[in-house]
């Protein structure tokens, strides 16, 4: 895009909200490609993921798909807390993510618990436009709700815009995109046109095999897990993707646990990333997964940071 028509827009917009309330899930749909991963377990994600939506005769929004802000203990979590605000500081618009069934519970206000301490959060922020995205509308009992929940969440709060949506169903996203857009100052494209995400593919492919161990495991195993990818090359031999991902866990009965009795567990893991991997790089991929031990690296520094959790890389 060498000259973009007059009044293009160009922005950074922050996503943020609590844990599990769907940002990953909304930054996709708008992308039409999987550069986010998405479970049903809180803190899915951990790091900060840029994804570009470019229209050509519009403008270019760069989503800055942010860890979702909760009460963070450990080293990790408060570095996760800790990107999403550093996000939303220096955004030019934020679009803030909360649950339909949450506004719409009787007897409380619409905002309570975490999404009320995020609102005051943002509020204080300042000027930048805020967007409140309500999603998962699809989970209300019925549409009648809608009217009632929206004059609701107008006498708590002062919004730019308010959008009812289903990121999983992809409803009326493209509203929201379009909300987003016209709050964008005018300016010049801030990446390539056919730009999607500024994670490089070694990224990409540690998160689907972590996300595989986020679905396929259960209770704490899957918080003190990372995943390294020692190699991600090419083989003209036998024209496949090589990718040899190294899955971290802190103690020894967490390693018993992802490779599973007689490693069945780690098998069915590598099969479902290998799957998500040939989808997302169109091309075969032979991966290696391997588990190793690495004591309380949740709670050490020079192990956040090797792992892509550093002040300056999550």
């Amino acid at each position: 895009m060498t000259h973009p028509p007059k009044h293009f827009k160009s922005g950074f917009v922050a996503i943020v909200g609590r844990p599990n309330v769907g940002k990953s899930t909304l930054m996709n749909a708008i992308l039409g490609a999987k550069v986010a991963i998405a479970t049903d377990k809180p803190q899915t994600t951990r790091n900060r993921i840029l994804g570009v939506h470019t229209e050509p005769d519009n403008g270019q929004i760069v989503f800055v798909d942010t860890p979702g802000v909760h009460d963070a203990r450990d080293r990790l979590n408060k570095r996760m807390v800790d990107a999403a605000w550093d996000a939303a500081r220096q955004t030019d618009a934020i679009v803030f993510v909360v649950e339909a069934k949450s506004l719409a519970v009787e007897g409380r206000p619409p905002f309570w618990g975490g999404d009320a301490s995020i609102l005051t959060q943002l509020q204080a922020l300042g000027d930048v436009p805020l967007i409140l995205a309500v999603n998962k509308a699809d989970q209300l009992p019925n549409r009648e709700m809608l009217l009632p929940l929206l004059a609701r969440v107008s006498e708590a709060a002062s919004f730019a815009e308010v959008v009812v949506l289903s990121a999983l169903k992809k409803r009326n996203v493209d509203t929201l995109v379009r909300v987003v857009m016209q709050t964008l100052p005018d300016g010049e494209p801030l990446y390539p046109e056919d730009m999607l995400t500024d994670r490089a593919e070694r990224f990409l492919a540690a998160e689907y095999v972590r996300e595989q161990v986020l679905k396929q495991l259960e209770r704490e195993v899957p918080y003190s897990v990372a995943v390294e990818i020692e190699q991600f090359a090419d083989d003209i031999s036998d024209g496949k993707l090589h990718i040899r991902a190294v899955i971290h866990v802190e103690r020894a009965s967490q390693k018993a646990i992802v490779i599973g009795k007689g490693g069945s567990r780690i098998k069915e893991i590598g099969t479902a990333a290998r799957h998500q991997l040939q989808q997302f790089f169109e091309r075969p991929v032979h991966l290696e997964t391997l588990v190793r031990v690495e004591g309380d690296w949740t709670q050490l520094d020079r192990s956040l940071d090797r792992f892509g959790y550093g002040q300056d890389t999550i």
